[in-house]
């Protein structure tokens, strides 16, 4: 038996051979040998009843997984805009020069491949990149010589400078959420004392909204769940921060995973659920370890298994469902999707996750500032929340601030909040834009800074990116419209063809080629894209095209080669090496005249 085959077999052995599992058991052989070897994929298809081509699909689909080997260290380098901001493709550069690599190529000798991949979450201490899987912060010239000397000599990642994996949390102002300090199962005991209903009643009255940008309310969403007749219910926390500039939910998970595991013990309770998922992204699993020694002690001590905390018809547990680079699986319906061992595909919707989720069952699939939020009204009650913020968007806000700032990190604001205030607390440097809600939120321009952060003017998922007057504005527009084609899952023809030619036309601005009747162009395929796309992905991927178009349309103009017409392909250029070979360089083999 070859070690592919036993490190399969051992796998299988502890985890389970049912089909859900398979992305999970990809997962764990892509780190154990830097690719998926084809007789892992003929094993799991025999042990899952899975078709060797669904396997293969499935490993197409995420960009943590290969069929090729990726060699001794695989670096990813953070290719966000505020990555690059901070000097990230000269670090990628030196390194790739450092050690004789072309990007995206295993060197000859299976050392070590670089390439880029999208936003890591460490965006507030950035240059950052991954060496299998573990992030490393803060990367300048010095760490650069480190890491080519480290992969050079083949010095294993344990004997490595631990100084290189610590990611600060890097609070800078707190509130309710992040001054909170719960007693372990406080809430659960309450849930016990007065019962569900009261904390839904709670719930209700205090007006949380899910915290992942979109504002659903949760004891709406908890209650429908309830009432829905199925045969399980389930709860799944969305930790799969994917957005760009949004690194929150890293900060939570780090610091009060306990109170996040609280919140979905409470959500199981109130719908009827045994089993939970926390679904954590890739970029997060330095986080693995002590988010599953959090889960061990909390079943210790009668907080998570069997007969919860002596009751004994309440039962409830959670497994980490850890993700393989997939911007898409943020979505919920694709979330599950992945959940169950699949492409992350969004589902046709209705039926809503809420009634037909995992499995096709009841699922409630909340965010974790949403679980957070949840377990400290339980104990602390409505005032808790609705003490702060508007009418309209109670309580507070977590948001990830980077950019062109001089303190950047986590902010907790009241709902309300001004963009002015928070430009001023976080050290704006000259900004002259400001991104909120990520890749596929909204461009603020200093006009806007007025306006405030609540679900009735800014709602965000928490990314808030300050673009400096020093800084291209079209390199960032450039930035996402890459980025939400290598995000796309090319289900739909809006996002999957659009999204390129966007693309396509944003780099030909860049470039200086086009014309006016190209940002025409760009405008009518993003309307295309918004009202066609399957799911919000496409539906959102043109809007830094359409906000910037529509807010500094002078940073396109001065890029227009003209204003009336340029032709994309170059008739002439194309036959240049039909007239190296037959030898002609007269007139006639020219289109136009040289002159």
């Amino acid at each position: 038996m070859n070690k592919v085959t036993r490190f399969t077999t051992g796998l299988l052995a502890d985890s389970g051979d049912t089909p859900e599992q398979l992305l999970q058991h990809l997962c764990a052989i892509q780190q154990q040998f830097s690719y998926i070897p084809e007789p892992a994929i003929q094993q799991l298809a025999d042990s899952l009843s899975i078709y060797p081509a669904q396997i293969r699909s499935v490993i197409d689909f995420y960009s943590f997984l290969h069929t090729e080997a990726r060699g001794d260290f695989d670096i990813l380098f953070s290719n966000n805009i505020t990555d690059r901001m901070n000097g990230s493709l000269t670090q990628f550069d030196t390194l790739c020069h450092r050690l004789n690599v072309k990007p995206g190529i295993p060197r000859a000798d299976g050392r070590v491949t670089i390439d880029t991949t999208s936003c890591t979450g460490i965006c507030d201490q950035g240059p950052a990149l991954l060496i299998n899987g573990i992030a490393v912060s803060n990367v300048d010239s010095a760490r650069i010589d480190s890491i080519a000397e480290l992969v050079e000599t083949g010095a294993a990642l344990t004997d490595w400078p631990a100084e290189f994996f610590h990611i600060n949390d890097n609070i800078q102002l707190k509130n309710r959420i992040l001054n909170s300090s719960s007693m372990e199962g406080n809430a659960i005991r309450i849930l016990f004392e007065r019962g569900p209903d009261h904390i839904l009643s709670v719930l209700e009255q205090s007006g949380l909204r899910g915290r992942g940008g979109a504002g659903f309310p949760t004891a709406t969403k908890w209650r429908i769940c309830r009432d829905t007749i199925a045969n399980h219910h389930y709860v799944v926390c969305n930790a799969d921060e994917g957005e760009p500039g949004t690194f929150k939910d890293r900060v939570l998970l780090n610091r009060y995973a306990n109170t996040v595991i609280e919140g979905m013990t409470l959500c199981a309770a109130v719908i009827g659920a045994e089993k939970g998922y926390l679904y954590l992204r890739g970029e997060y699993r330095y986080l693995l370890a002590e988010l599953e020694s959090v889960l061990m002690r909390r079943r210790n001590h009668h907080l998570l298994g069997k007969n919860i905390l002596g009751q004994p018809d309440f039962h409830f547990d959670i497994d980490i469902h850890l993700g393989a680079g997939a911007y898409i699986c943020g979505e919920e319906s694709a979330l599950i999707e992945s959940l169950e061992g699949k492409r992350g595909i969004p589902r046709n919707r209705p039926p809503y996750p809420v009634t037909c989720g995992f499995h096709n069952q009841p699922t409630v699939v909340n965010n974790v500032e949403t679980f957070v939020a949840a377990a400290n009204i339980a104990e602390s009650g409505v005032d808790w929340l609705r003490s702060t913020g508007t009418g309209q968007s109670p309580g507070t806000k977590l948001l990830s601030i980077s950019g062109n700032c001089e303190r950047p990190g986590i902010y907790e604001y009241p709902f309300g909040t001004s963009v002015e205030q928070i430009l001023d607390d976080c050290g704006a440097v000259h900004p002259q834009a400001i991104q909120v809600a990520g890749a596929a939120g909204t461009t603020l321009p200093t006009s806007e800074f007025n306006r405030t952060i609540a679900y009735e003017d800014l709602s965000t998922g928490g990314s808030f990116m300050v673009i400096g007057q020093q800084q291209n504005l079209l390199e960032m527009v450039q930035n996402f419209s890459h980025f939400f084609c290598h995000e796309s899952c090319g289900f739909c023809t809006p996002c999957r063809v659009g999204g390129q030619l966007l693309k396509n036309l944003v780099d030909k601005v860049v470039a200086g080629h086009a014309t006016a009747y190209d940002l025409t162009e760009m405008q009518n395929i993003g309307r295309v894209m918004q009202q066609s796309s399957h799911c919000g992905l496409g539906a959102t991927a043109a809007n830094p095209v359409l906000d910037t178009l529509k807010k500094f349309s002078g940073v396109y103009s001065k890029q227009l080669a003209n204003t009336d017409y340029e032709p994309a392909f170059n008739l002439d250029a194309a036959v240049e090496v039909s007239r190296q070979i037959t030898g002609r360089d007269d007139i006639d083999a020219y289109i136009k005249d040289r002159s």
